[in-house]
């Protein structure tokens, strides 16, 4: 099925819920304009058209392999990568400074999302140099910046994110990779890391590798953590003593080389530079973590749209069955069947949610570093408020829209030549890497629910009011009782916010942690919800009769559930506790 990029919405979002007017009122970002940035858009959306999308199955059905001289990618995706890198492409959100673009964060995500409809397996590379482009910036001295940021901006090389061990999955303090220091204050790292996205390739000659490892002295735990830069390549161009191990065979994203990595393996040890202060490691790592989970986010918004898209397709060229109380003789394309256009209708509702909750995440990211200087603290707050939300929700709105997807096109979705099937292979990591879903929850709520003393949170509840106040208030049928269920979104947020903040403050973690969960999804839609009415309301007549029905639609299949998240997250810890105690104790039933 054919892919056509949702230019018009990813617009629309943008604009209305990514604020990227008020973005650019800031001065921040020259003379860029909105209608600048609906170019780049369509520019991104016709590569993603034209180059990734034929390359998408490609990379499904070869994958990557390895060979005795490394690791390649499938047939074309090698000059795939130099027409986008050459395109300009890699330095959307980069510093101008170092050859990029420096276009608002918003703008990248947006792109990111045409990327990963595309081909999400080849997007995947590209997100984590962005990641790494970021945190050299933020944390790297100013020789290791002049040395690696032009390249890694031009996409001439690319980088990884080397944090995951056999015993350390999201438990990095136990960590056991080491980096010796060398005389000349370079370091000399030994160790396996595992699941390393782009560890090993052919699309650049050299791949730019940021592991956490400890010194020798370094104390237990994540207090231990250093941040080392590692080059697949030396600048006299000796190989490096780093090497993929192997391949792994996975689920999906068959077109991305997921590796073993082996650092030390000659025994000379790999050589590396530290960034930033030793034992403070991880912290300088969450700059690329941080953005990375809203770009997984986007991850799942650009595959979600693809599977709605070509579920819609098939919906609309599929015959097969009748209408009720219509003469029997013709069949009816299924998308005339009411079941089929509820499929089509959830699916079309989560990707707009979900896109709309990266958009409003990047937004805050932009506001943090372009706004006022007073007003800076508070955007920081929202951005680190929003993305665990962003992450998880819209990861699990892809897997249930892939799943959709598949459901929709029948028997021919759960074979392979639809392309239906890799949807749903692909985007399954997502709630997987960059911190799995349930730790975005366990973070929303044990980091982010006390920030600015409950004002973050308290902000977003606001907000949602204020939307479904103005929903109300312009009385318009195609919203029908959407502001109704907003308001009581609303307060279903606000008493389980309340709830779980008592909780933690009473020293009740495990209490809230077992809410954690329903929690983040009753966040996600409530402030889904609302921003899709935000959209609705500030787009012109037109445009915004549709966006109002979208978010009827939206309200009516999915704000019911708040209530029920709510009774789970203040009610529900007991009754869990006594299951879980019945259900795992020794000799039970399974």
């Amino acid at each position: 099925m054919g892919f056509e990029a949702s230019v018009a919405d990813i617009a629309a979002t943008m604009t209305t819920v990514g604020e990227l007017d008020k973005t650019i009122e800031t001065g921040a970002f020259g003379d860029l304009s909105v209608g600048t940035v609906e170019a780049i858009i369509v520019e991104a959306g016709r590569f993603a058209q034209d180059v990734l999308v034929p390359l998408d199955p490609v990379g499904d059905r070869v994958g990557a392999s390895q060979h005795s001289d490394g690791v390649a990618t499938a047939p074309g995706w090698r000059d795939a990568y130099r027409r986008w890198a050459a395109a300009g492409w890699n330095g959307v959100g980069a510093p101008s400074e170092w050859g990029g673009q420096g276009l608002p964060v918003v703008v990248q995500m947006a792109v990111q999302e045409l990327w990963n409809a595309g081909n999400a397996a080849f997007a995947t590379g590209p997100m984590l140099t962005a990641g790494a482009i970021d945190l050299i910036g933020a944390h790297a001295d100013d020789a290791a910046k002049q040395r690696y940021l032009p390249k890694l901006v031009a996409g001439e090389w690319m980088a990884t994110m080397n944090l995951t061990e056999p015993q350390a999955g999201s438990d990095l303090g136990a960590i056991r990779t080491r980096a010796e220091r060398a005389a000349d204050g370079s370091y000399r790292l030994f160790g396996q890391k595992i699941f390393i996205t782009y560890g090993e390739h052919d699309l650049t000659d050299n791949i730019i590798h940021l592991v956490l490892a400890r010194t020798p002295d370094a104390p237990a735990g994540t207090a231990g953590i250093s941040l080392f830069l590692v080059p697949k390549v030396l600048d006299d161009g000796e190989r490096n003593d780093v090497v993929a191990a192997g391949l792994e065979t996975k689920l999906g994203l068959h077109g991305a080389p997921t590796c073993t990595m082996v650092y030390g393996e000659t025994g000379k040890g790999a050589v590396g530079w530290r960034i930033g202060s030793e034992n403070r490691g991880l912290a300088a790592m969450f700059t690329m973590m941080n953005i990375a989970r809203l770009s997984v986010g986007v991850q799942g918004v650009g595959v979600a749209e693809r599977a709605y898209q070509e579920a819609l397709a098939y919906a609309r060229e599929r015959r097969q069955g009748h209408r009720f109380g219509r003469a029997r003789d013709t069949m009816v394309p299924i998308i005339e069947h009411p079941d089929v256009q509820r499929d089509l209708m959830t699916m079309k509702a989560l990707t707009a949610a979900a896109r709309a909750i990266c958009h409003a995440c990047a937004h805050a990211i932009d506001m943090s570093r372009s706004a006022p200087a007073a007003e800076r603290g508070r955007w920081t707050s929202r951005a680190a408020l929003l993305t665990p939300v962003a992450k998880a929700f819209s990861t699990d709105a892809a897997i249930a829209t892939a799943s959709t997807g598949i459901q929709v096109h029948g028997g021919a979705g759960y074979i392979e030549e639809t392309g239906a099937a890799q949807r749903l292979r692909d985007a399954r990591v997502f709630a997987i890497y960059e911190g799995t879903n349930g730790i975005q929850a366990v973070d929303l709520v044990t980091r982010k629910l006390d920030l600015d003393d409950g004002g973050a949170v308290a902000a977003v509840v606001a907000e949602i009011r204020e939307t479904a106040d103005a929903v109300a208030a312009v009385n318009r049928d195609d919203f029908g009782g959407a502001g109704a269920g907003l308001a009581a979104a609303s307060d279903d947020l606000a008493a389980a916010s309340a709830f779980l903040a008592a909780a933690m403050g009473d020293q009740r973690p495990e209490e809230a942690l077992l809410g954690a969960t329903p929690y983040l999804r009753l966040f996600g839609l409530a402030l889904g919800g609302a921003l899709l009415a935000r959209t609705a309301l500030r787009m012109p007549s037109a445009d915004g009769a549709r966006w109002a029905t979208l978010t009827r639609f939206f309200s009516e299949t999915f704000l019911g559930e708040t209530a029920s998240l709510a009774r789970t997250v203040t009610g529900g810890a007991e009754g869990l506790r006594q299951a879980a105690s019945a259900a795992f104790s020794v000799g039970s039933a399974r």
